[in-house]
């Protein structure tokens, strides 16, 4: 198959997605800016996110009940892996309403201040395949400052992403926002660098239960509508490569006190739900851990990185019949991020000398250590790879575990 062939099945596949940039970039804007607006100020959403909170706490306060840590500094534990993990600094709130209060501020700044994102379906199932190789102590390897190319970003998705929440509940996430932040821990007290991410469901999606329906058509009788764009959670991730330097028998501890903490809150939440996890497939994601945001974006910043992922400007169409075909100024501050061409998987057969072994697949390629050599400091130093698509440009993306054939 010859290159304009392989370009223009590239082509088809997005437009039969009926995704288009310039299209995908007006309404982003038309949903970020309808956000700001409705959000400010709407009881329904502070009753959603003050509920968040509470849920959150609750579970949090019955572990930590069970646990060795002091009955005096539960509380401020689980604020700490809460609130202070996403940037809110100490003193603690008093009630929800506050905390509630803040978290709406900080989305708030986010939509005004934000670049847009938009993805193609390509750069998104890249995205998904990779995130579906990373561990929990993959994601703490971060290094905000090389690894993210914004402090301040959003970043709306082609098609939502459907999830069964840790309480058994199924809900879709459709847009990410991120911004740089400090958090707060105690025990001991102390301060890093890190990234508040915030998570939004599309109020239009596809997963629209009877309950959800009477809350957006009560809201409306009431005019105060949802917004398009409904904030559904908040995290804090650590941004100063906190694990890069660990050992793989670290990280595996890490992996394992991260599941052992979620079982403990998924028995407080849904102690007679199965604990099952699922491979996406293009269906729902099983998100037991509550970890999907953390690793999709994590896997989102460090594809676009590695150069696996290009990010420029909306491009008019050429075809001037289409209504495509000019950029609007609001058009013009969307970036779009389109796969590129990944890192090629040819390898010289010895069978064949030298004759190139051709792949007809892509795959996501987990992250792993390398020894890198420095020249100028004439010495190897381990360092972190991946994750990161290999395969040809044109091939289809393989996701999954492996399965080897005994013949």
């Amino acid at each position: 198959m010859g290159k304009a062939s392989r370009s223009k099945k590239q082509r088809t596949r997005e437009e039969t997605s009926g995704w288009t940039a310039a299209g995908a970039a007006r309404d982003a804007h038309r949903r970020r800016r309808s956000t700001v607006d409705l959000l400010a100020g709407n009881p329904f959403v502070r009753a959603m996110l003050t509920q968040n909170i509470n849920n959150r706490m609750t579970e949090l306060r019955t572990v930590l009940h069970r646990s060795n840590v002091p009955e005096r500094g539960r509380d401020d534990v689980a604020f700490a892996m809460t609130l202070g993990k996403q940037g809110f600094a100490p003193p603690w709130p008093a009630g929800p309403q506050q905390a509630t209060n803040w978290q709406i501020g900080q989305i708030l700044h986010m939509l005004r201040e934000a670049n847009v994102c938009v993805l193609s379906p390509g750069a998104h199932a890249a995205v998904m395949a990779a995130a579906s190789t990373l561990e929990p102590a993959d994601v703490v390897t971060l290094d905000r400052d090389n690894d993210i190319h914004a402090p301040i970003g959003f970043v709306v998705l082609p098609e939502p992403v459907v999830l069964v929440n840790r309480g058994g509940g199924i809900s879709d996430t459709v847009a990410f926002g991120w911004q740089f932040i400090t958090q707060h821990q105690v025990l001991p007290t102390s301060a890093y660098p890190g990234v508040q991410l915030t998570t939004f469901m599309d109020r239009d999606g596809p997963v629209q239960p009877t309950e959800w329906r009477m809350v957006v058509a009560q809201a409306r009788a009431n005019h105060m509508p949802l917004p398009p764009f409904v904030p559904d959670g908040m995290y804090g991730l650590r941004g100063d490569r906190a694990a890069a330097e660990k050992t793989d028998a670290d990280l595996a501890i890490m992996n394992t006190e991260h599941r052992r903490l979620n079982q403990a809150l998924n028995q407080v939440a849904r102690p007679n739900f199965p604990s099952d996890i699922g491979e996406w497939d293009g269906g729902r994601i099983e998100d037991v851990n509550d970890d999907f945001a953390a690793r999709y974006m994590f896997a989102f910043w460090r594809l676009a990185s590695h150069g696996t992922t290009s990010t420029g400007p909306v491009a008019p169409r050429r075809n001037s019949s289409s209504p495509d075909a000019t950029t609007s100024s609001a058009d013009r501050d969307v970036r779009v991020v389109r796969l590129t061409h990944q890192i090629p998987a040819q390898r010289t057969d010895p069978e064949s000398r030298g004759r190139e072994r051709v792949y007809n697949r892509r795959w996501p390629v987990r992250m792993h250590k390398v020894r890198q050599w420095y020249p100028s400091l004439q010495e190897h130093r381990v360092i972190w790879r991946g994750p990161y698509i290999k395969g040809p440009a044109d091939a289809p993306l393989v996701m999954g575990e492996k399965a080897y054939l005994v013949d």
